[in-house]
């Protein structure tokens, strides 16, 4: 079932309110691989991933599906696009690259939240709100 367009622009308002005051992490363990190399890859850092998080509308917003991580079957996350200019870390010229960015929060208590997938799309996504 797809939210309505008031319950994204509610959820993301809560999302940018933790990310503001720094209640947020994106996840860099050995388990997101993907999440590492865009930082490797391009010349971003924690502000520039900062101001791309919060530049998110709900237009951005593709689907909602339940954690399959065990021991938390009732969460529900939230998956956005956006594509971004970035510039390559390893280019001989520095010119800006257009990106298209999968991203996945794990919105907790607190507030607190989870950037699960910060990472450049492997497949297309669609967007109920566009």
């Amino acid at each position: 079932m797809v939210p309505s367009k008031g319950e994204i622009d509610s959820y993301l308002k809560d999302v940018k309110a933790a990310i503001k005051i720094g209640h947020y992490k994106i996840a860099r363990n050995e388990n997101r691989q993907d999440n590492r190399q865009l930082f490797e890859d391009y010349v971003l850092n924690e502000a520039k991933a900062k101001e791309i998080l919060l530049s998110l509308e709900t237009e951005d917003f593709s689907s909602v599906v339940n954690n399959t991580n065990p021991g938390y079957p009732n969460e529900k996350l939230y998956i956005f696009g956006k594509d971004v200019s970035l510039v390559e870390k390893y280019s001989d010229i520095e010119i800006e690259k257009a990106v298209s960015l999968y991203i996945k929060f794990n919105k907790l208590e607190g507030p607190y939240v989870v950037v699960i997938s910060f990472h450049e799309q492997k497949w297309a996504l669609t967007y109920p709100f566009r």
